[in-house]
Parts: C-alpha cells; sequence; structure tokens
C-alpha cells in the first residue's frame, strides 16, 4: 500500500467553546490515526505545554507549538478581529497556510472572523467570487455535501454556479465519486418554480459538463439520489439548523419513550444493539467540520462546542483535503467549465 504524502496542519488551539482541552486530545489521537502528518499547536505555550503534559505528551518532531498571544472570542466582530489581533492564535494558523508552513488549518472559533481572516489573507481562487461553507450531512445513501451554509445570504446565478463547481470537486476528491449528481435547491422541481436566480443558475448549470441533474427539493438532501446540493447561505444555514433541531427532537422523543413505563424499558434493552448504530449514524461529531471552500488554500471550521472526538474529524477533512489539494482542483475545473457556459 503507498505512504500517504506527508502533510502539515495547524490547529487554532484557542478556539472555540473549550480551546486546549479539545485540541490537545485531539491533535494526540490524529497524530495516532494519520502516518506522515505533522500538526502545529497555534496559542499560548506555557498553556500549552502544561495541557500536554496533562495528556502525558509533549512537543515532537510531529507536534510542535508556535506561540500566540491573542485570542479571537466567540462574539468578537469579524473587523476587530482582522483589524487589531494580528497575533491571536487564528490569525496565525491561517498565516501558516498562507507561507506554506502548514497545507490546511482547522479551528472551532469565531465563524465571522474565521472568514474574514481567511479571505483576507489566503485570497480568493481565481474565477471565484466568494467562498462558501460546505458540510457533508448524513443521508439514507451515506452522506451530501451541502452549501452555501451561511457565508452568503445573498448571491447571484453566478456564484450559485460557482458554488456547484466547488461542490463537485469536494465530492470527487473527498469522498471519492468520479461525477457527484448535483442538485439546486428550489421550491419544486419544475421548471417553472423559483426566483429568477434560481432559474438562471439552472440554466448555467445545465450548459456545463457538471452533472447537473436539475432542481431537487429540502427532502431530497436526505433521501433523493443527488451528491452535492447548491443553495444560498441563508437558505443553506437555515436547513442545517432545522436539521439539528429534528435531530434533537427525535433523539429527546426515543429516549421519552423507551423510559415511559417497564415494558418500554425492557423493549429499550433488547433494542440497546440497534439504538447505539442508529446513534453512531447520526452523531453530529462524526459530521463536524466545514470547508471554506473557494480560497487559496484549505481552511476548515469546527464547531465551537466541539468536544475532541468532534475536533478531530474536522482534523480528518483537513488532512484529506490538503493531501487531495481540492483548491487546485476547482481551479481546474472552473478552467474547463467557464467556456462552456451560456452567456
Amino acid at each position: 500500500m503507498p505512504e500517504s504524502p506527508a502533510v502539515t496542519i495547524s490547529l487554532d488551539a484557542m478556539g472555540g467553546d473549550h480551546g486546549y482541552d479539545v485540541v490537545a486530545p485531539a491533535a494526540l489521537a490524529a497524530l495516532e490515526e494519520h502516518d506522515n502528518l505533522a500538526l502545529i499547536l497555534v496559542g499560548d505555550e506555557p498553556a500549552l505545554r502544561d495541557t500536554l503534559r496533562a495528556h502525558r505528551a509533549a512537543p515532537s518532531r510531529r507536534l510542535t507549538i508556535h506561540h500566540a498571544s491573542q485570542t479571537v472570542a466567540m462574539a468578537e466582530p469579524p473587523s476587530k478581529a482582522l483589524r487589531t489581533k494580528k497575533d491571536s492564535s487564528m490569525r496565525i494558523a491561517v498565516d501558516l497556510v498562507k507561507s506554506g508552513e502548514a497545507q490546511a488549518c482547522v479551528s472551532a472559533g469565531n465563524t465571522g472572523a474565521l472568514m474574514a481572516i481567511a479571505r483576507f489573507v489566503l485570497k480568493m481562487l481565481p474565477g471565484i467570487d466568494r467562498p462558501a461553507i460546505i458540510s457533508a450531512i448524513p443521508s439514507i445513501h451515506g452522506h451530501t455535501h451541502m452549501l452555501d451554509m451561511g457565508a452568503n445570504v445573498d448571491c447571484q446565478a453566478e456564484q450559485l454556479f460557482q458554488f456547484g463547481v466547488m461542490g463537485s470537486v469536494l465530492a470527487t476528491a473527498v469522498a471519492g465519486i468520479e461525477r457527484p449528481r448535483l442538485g439546486l435547491l428550489n421550491i419544486g422541481e419544475e421548471e417553472i418554480k423559483g426566483n429568477d436566480t434560481i432559474k438562471e443558475a439552472g440554466r448555467l448549470l445545465q450548459a456545463s459538463t457538471l452533472n447537473y441533474i436539475g432542481f431537487v427539493e429540502g427532502d431530497d438532501i436526505y433521501v433523493g439520489d443527488v451528491d452535492v446540493v447548491v443553495c444560498d447561505g441563508f437558505v443553506g444555514n437555515v436547513a442545517l439548523k432545522t436539521s439539528e433541531g429534528l435531530a434533537k427532537l427525535v433523539s429527546q422523543f426515543i429516549r421519552e419513550e423507551f423510559s415511559r413505563n417497564f415494558s418500554s424499558k425492557l423493549a429499550g434493552l433488547f433494542a440497546l444493539r440497534v439504538l447505539k448504530a442508529l446513534r453512531t449514524r447520526t452523531d453530529p461529531r462524526n459530521y463536524n467540520g466545514s470547508s471554506f471552500i473557494g480560497l487559496q488554500g484549505t481552511v476548515i471550521k469546527s464547531h465551537g462546542s466541539a468536544d475532541s472526538v468532534a475536533f478531530q474529524n474536522a482534523i480528518r477533512i483537513a488532512v484529506l483535503e490538503a493531501r487531495k489539494a481540492v483548491p487546485e482542483r476547482i481551479s481546474h475545473l472552473l478552467a474547463t467549465t467557464l467556456g462552456e457556459k451560456v452567456p
């Protein structure tokens, strides 16, 4: 079996709700999981050394520390973080990607600040107007990649087309799907449905070499024959939050029903194996890690409240995207599709 390419990932160790206590153990687990992986922990060096020591670990050839004197608060305005926090763990983690010392970075910090810093430092890929947030969502076929999940509230047809290119590349690189089935989220599958922007975006996608299957509806995200779903950030974020709320609701209902009386508790014991399997398949920690796609570099956003298991999954996504050179693949596919759109 061929050896995996070497890759270095920078980690914003001060970001998120839990900072060092989550990032350090996730980093140690990731090093055990991946060959030829090096990690740079960015944060307050004395605090990081103490945290590693608590986990019976220390800096090494594959695990180094880059000191940062500032942190970006979760509620801090992005403009302030960009202007006044140049020595923050978040900024340095992104700077390391820009300098080539790291091939990707992962942060659980302030989403708006991370997007602003990443866009300012790394710049956009040629031909891409705006970065988008793409996430994998569990479905009956495995998972569906969906973008944009909140970076762009208002989008033009051209930008939705660009999202389609970027999502197709990522699905191929990360999920190994040769020709991902691409759908445009709409209020119906008929061509007459939707606003003018959606209709124009559909026309652009239809005229490209992408494997565009047409308009899809909300239920298709979970049960449809589609690999990539494109929408604007307003719709995508609402869909994401609705899905998270529904998952919590169903989980709560299951717990309540199985604890209602002795008979239901007994039934729960017999169903324990099935319930554990269901929990594993739908565990949001296994889907933690959204890509800021469209930048000249790889940036992965972890959920702010992620635990070490979830953060390790975000590192896993960063490793895969770095090794698959996703930004370069996007540039190549965009170059081959731009000339084939309808003017």
